[in-house]
């Protein structure tokens, strides 16, 4: 494995290369189902959203906006589950991750959306979906 060197061909270069960002266990109350029941009462869901995230941060700058911010993320995902009712969580899925890939950023988005409270003797039901960002010139 090659590691990215400063200009002098010294010191491994911090900050440098691809980074995992990552909001775990979300807990939301959301409008989100098929049932008559779901339509009409918000559920609890867990959402996760895992990142991978290449940036130009340099490992010192210490400055948020030179990095992808879970803040942002966090309240992005808060936003479209309070937009409006979702038949599917999969559809929920698919707009969090649209959001997740608008930041140019962010190559690839791993989205799990549980609901915890819907079948007897099950810890929680859900999906998780992978998207890559299209090729960006």
């Amino acid at each position: 494995m090659t590691e990215d060197r400063d200009d002098e061909g010294g010191r491994p270069q911090a900050g440098r290369g691809p980074r995992r960002v990552f909001v775990r266990d979300l807990e939301l109350m959301a409008s989100v189902g098929i049932f008559e029941v779901e339509k009409r009462y918000q559920q609890r869901i867990i959402v996760s959203v895992e990142l991978d995230v290449v940036d130009d941060y340099d490992g010192v700058s210490d400055r948020l906006d030179a990095v992808v911010n879970y803040a942002d993320i966090v309240a992005a995902v808060r936003t479209i589950a309070d937009s409006r009712h979702f038949s599917l969580v999969e559809t929920l899925a698919e707009r969090i991750g649209e959001a997740c890939l608008a930041d140019r950023r962010v190559e690839a988005a791993r989205i799990t959306i549980e609901k915890p409270d819907v079948l007897p003797g099950c810890r929680s039901v859900g999906i998780a979906i992978e998207r890559t960002a299209p090729h960006r010139e």
